[in-house]
């Protein structure tokens, strides 16, 4: 039986859960695999966007590449919000962040928090006995609430040291013996660096072998303009790519050291796009469309590219899938909104998995521009629901060397958009991505597209609901009190 996600969404039973459960788990109840831990390592990149030389980019990550071939690689994976916390809160709890209640950044005087009743991934698997631990970056509140066992070189040293962070993987994973474990690697790279090369590239790094750049090389986005200091920012940005491959090949090797690479599901993603204007804090598809490799043990068929548009707000219902775990009963955010991924795993075009929801609030505590998005294969919609507002731009990038460039270049684009276009967005944005892939050319006031129009707002308005957004008109205690 298969479930399309509004299908999935409208049921508001559990039976839907219960239908899409994969053959993993019931595998582990008998046969083979149940003979062996059913570990997850989930590894979180840090504003790495679609680029990956096996994309087309002129980036190097062989470990990525090889990693792909060795698993499935989603062609239309996408997160859910493009704000760093805001979107690790969806991995970690499998609830929108507008639901969730992660509506911005954690740290510094951001402080935006998970609802005090959210339940963690972290949490659920520790109540079946994980081992969890998490080695890096986590930037989500309250830090209680993920209950990780040991958390390793953690994300305020402003770890960019990837060998180190390998190897205190490698030995907390030897340390569980035959108790199954969770973990979580998070990068602090590609993210922008408080140094004059913006990505953490004025030293070597230990066991890493310094990838260098030349502007002239690199792929220009088609969000950006091709600017030399657009380039000279790209190229110091792959280098921080390539210095995460090789974390990620030594993580990799530290798994396999550990004697747990056969029975370890290993999922590799960023957490929002590329660190540049128009993608990061943006829900244009530059800001959410990413790399998604899931690499499951003993699967029949590998080197698999798959096309269903997937949601970062699958993760969790995917690992407590593999797991074979369930949220706890009574929990008053069920049913989670996503759907396992590992029953598509070997597929490469599966049906049911046509859109993708995404949301946006705030990025940091001044910067707010709430947005609601719907992607399908034909269109994508955005329901701004502050127009007037000037849409912010995040910190970093508007200290970036790229966006001083095409502020102080006369009639700079962001690729073919204005940037008044930018800043300033109606109420309602429609694009036919099959037309316009670049989303420039709005046909929300258009007569011919008011059919389509008509049903993806009808579509974005069902979503809302059924995730209880806050900011729908009469959602004022949308789940009712806490139990």
């Amino acid at each position: 039986m298969s479930f399309t996600r509004r299908q999935f969404l409208a049921s508001g039973v559990m039976a839907a859960t219960a239908a899409v459960t994969s053959k993993w788990t019931a595998d582990a109840a008998t046969g083979q695999q149940a003979k062996a831990a059913r570990n997850v390592l989930l590894i979180v990149a840090d504003d790495h966007g679609y680029d990956m030389s096996s994309l087309g980019t002129a980036v190097h990550t062989p470990t990525l590449d090889r990693l792909a071939r060795e698993g499935t690689l989603f062609t239309d994976a996408y997160a859910s919000v493009s704000s760093c916390s805001s979107s690790r809160s969806t991995l970690y709890t499998g609830l929108y962040s507008h639901t969730n209640g992660m509506y911005g950044l954690a740290h510094d005087v951001h402080n935006f928090s998970l609802l005090e009743d959210v339940k963690t991934l972290p949490w659920m698997l520790k109540q079946h006995g994980y081992a969890t631990a998490l080695v890096g970056k986590l930037h989500v509140k309250p830090e209680a609430a993920l209950a990780y066992d040991a958390w390793l070189l953690p994300e305020q040293a402003g770890n960019r040291d990837v060998a180190a962070m390998g190897h205190a993987a490698g030995q907390w994973m030897r340390a569980q013996g035959a108790r199954p474990f969770f973990l979580t690697v998070g990068y602090s790279d590609p993210h922008r660096a408080g140094d004059p090369s913006q990505f953490g590239n004025t030293r070597d790094w230990p066991e890493v072998k310094r990838m260098r750049y030349r502007p002239q090389d690199v792929t220009i986005p088609s969000h950006l303009p091709d600017l030399p200091g657009v380039r000279e920012d790209l190229a110091q940005y792959y280098e921080a790519v390539s210095r995460m491959d090789s974390g990620v090949d030594i993580l990799l090797r530290e798994l396999a050291a550990s004697g747990h690479a056969d029975d370890t599901l290993v999922i590799y993603l960023s957490d929002n796009g590329r660190p540049f204007p128009g993608a990061k804090d943006n829900l244009y598809v530059e800001g959410i469309h990413l790399p998604l490799i899931v690499r499951a043990p003993h699967a029949t068929h590998r080197g698999v590219r798959n096309n269903a548009m997937v949601s970062w707000i699958d993760i969790t219902p995917t690992i407590l899938d593999w797991a074979g775990v369930s949220p706890p009963q009574g929990y008053r955010y069920l049913p989670l909104p996503g759907r396992s991924l590992l029953p598509i795993l070997e597929q490469t075009s599966p049906s049911g998995w046509d859109e993708v929801f995404a949301t946006h609030s705030f990025h940091e505590i001044d910067q707010y521009y709430p947005t609601r998005s719907l992607r399908t294969r034909r269109y994508s919609y955005f329901r701004n629901l502050q127009p007037s507002l000037r849409v912010p731009i995040a910190s970093d990038v508007a200290l970036s060397p790229s966006w001083k460039a095409i502020t102080s270049t006369p009639g700079a684009r962001l690729g073919k958009r204005t940037l008044e276009a930018f800043e300033h967005r109606p109420d309602e944005e429609l694009y036919d991505l099959q037309a316009d892939p670049d989303e420039i050319v709005n046909l929300a006031r258009d007569p011919a597209h008011a059919a389509a129009l008509a049903d993806v707002r009808t579509q974005l308005a069902r979503w809302r609901t059924a995730t209880h957004d806050p900011w729908m008109a009469g959602i004022t205690n949308p789940f009712g009190p806490a139990r």
